[in-house]
Formats: structure tokens, C-alpha cells, sequence
């Protein structure tokens, strides 16, 4: 039955493509609320914190995606991982600098630049990576 073996083929073809749209919607969506908050946080347009997510993932060789997941937790656990805030940190002062117009809200500033002064902190088991 070549016809059923074919088939089953298909099937099976089709449902790792549904299951690969899936992960890529979910993954859409926190990086969406990364911008958002880098948006709040920083008082940028959607675009420039969309590129500043890009350097922190460039600059830190973390995907983007685990950025983004960070900053989503962010509010649930304190804080940001020390090498992330340092590298958001370092994105936004070389905005600033350029020339941007940029307006980093007073709490994220200081968070950021406790993170000079800190060791890292402890996470809990919600706020460790997925």
C-alpha cells in the first residue's frame, strides 16, 4: 500500500510544519512584548527598540528570542540577567549619545547601572529560562 505509506508521509510532513508555526507564533508574541517594554522602558518607537533588542542578541551571542524572554520576566522576578542589563544598558547610553531620543525611565537606569557593582543575581525556578 504505497498509497497509505504516502499518505502517512504527509501527515506526518504537515503536522512538524503546524508545530513549527506554532513555536514561531509563540516566539512572535514575547518578542513583540520584549519591544513593548523596551518601548515603556525607553521611551523609543517601536523601531529603534526592535533594533536595540537586535544589538543586545548580537552583542551577547543570545538569541533574541531569549532576550525577549528575559525582559518578559523581568517584572515577575526583580531583574535582569547581569550581562543583558549590561548590554541593554550599553545599547541605550550609545543611543543617547548618538544623538537618539531616547528617555530611559529613572528605575531601569539605576537597575542598569547596579549591574556595574553587582555579581549576578539568583533566579528562582520561574524566572529561569524555558
Amino acid at each position: 500500500m504505497p498509497e497509505d505509506e504516502e499518505c502517512a508521509g504527509r501527515l506526518a510532513a504537515l503536522q512538524e510544519e503546524v508545530a513549527q508555526l506554532r513555536r514561531a507564533v509563540d516566539s512572535h508574541a514575547v518578542v513583540d512584548q520584549a519591544i513593548g517594554i523596551v518601548m515603556a522602558c525607553g521611551g523609543t518607537r517601536p523601531e529603534t527598540a526592535w533594533e536595540l533588542l537586535r544589538e543586545v542578541s548580537q552583542n551577547t551571542n543570545i538569541k533574541l528570542r531569549e532576550i525577549a524572554e528575559h525582559l518578559v520576566r523581568w517584572p515577575r522576578c526583580g531583574g535582569l540577567p547581569e550581562e543583558v542589563r549590561l548590554a541593554l544598558g550599553a545599547a541605550l547610553r550609545r543611543r543617547e549619545v548618538g544623538g537618539g531620543r531616547i528617555r530611559v525611565r529613572a528605575g531601569l537606569r539605576e537597575e542598569l547601572r547596579e549591574a556595574h557593582r553587582e555579581g549576578p543575581r539568583e533566579t528562582t525556578s520561574a524566572c529561569a529560562p524555558r
